[in-house]
């Protein structure tokens, strides 16, 4: 191979394809649609899990399970992520975590969980925590701070009306 070839066939800015102009463009008459059919005709337009016909593979596969979609999205951080992310006396907030990359992208609430250990007392901020978390953060003479968020939905019990007579 030599230097000159290795660019050969490659284009910076290819020139669109001109359909449909003449029989010495090689994309005249047809304008590469081929004869007749579904595929030839103006408009077309399948889905892209069409299969000729046959039973697409997507309906093919039965569902499972079912994904709620409105369902709250929590992000959990452990106990003993703390332990080695921060030092004694610091506070730790959603936005501490987020600088220090234990907790990505959007959630609605931002949960602690008590696997590890912790022997730093830290002030925690946070949505909600585990009975064992709350517990080894306040062991390890730490405070716990509730942050208020979207209050759970709670079905009413009906009341049984009473009849008079």
């Amino acid at each position: 191979m030599n230097l000159n070839d290795v660019n050969r066939g490659v284009h910076r800015n290819k020139s669109r394809k001109r359909l449909g102009r003449g029989p010495g463009s090689g994309l005249g008459k047809t304008a590469g649609r081929g004869h007749k059919g579904q595929k030839a005709r103006h408009g077309y337009n399948a889905l892209s899990v069409f299969e000729g016909g046959q039973m697409p593979l997507v309906r093919r596969i039965p569902k499972r399970g079912f994904h709620n979609r409105f369902a709250a999205t929590i992000a959990a951080v452990n106990v003993g992520d703390l332990e080695k992310r921060f030092n004694p006396g610091e506070e730790v907030t959603p936005d501490t975590l987020k600088v220090r990359s234990l907790v990505k992208g959007s959630y609605d609430f931002l949960k602690i969980l008590g696997n590890g250990e912790l022997t730093k007392s830290l002030k925690v901020v946070a949505h909600r925590f585990s009975a064992s978390a709350k517990e080894k953060v306040e062991r390890a003479g730490g405070q716990i701070v509730i942050l208020p968020g979207k209050a759970p939905v709670v079905k009413k019990a009906k009341v049984k009306k009473v009849e008079t007579a």
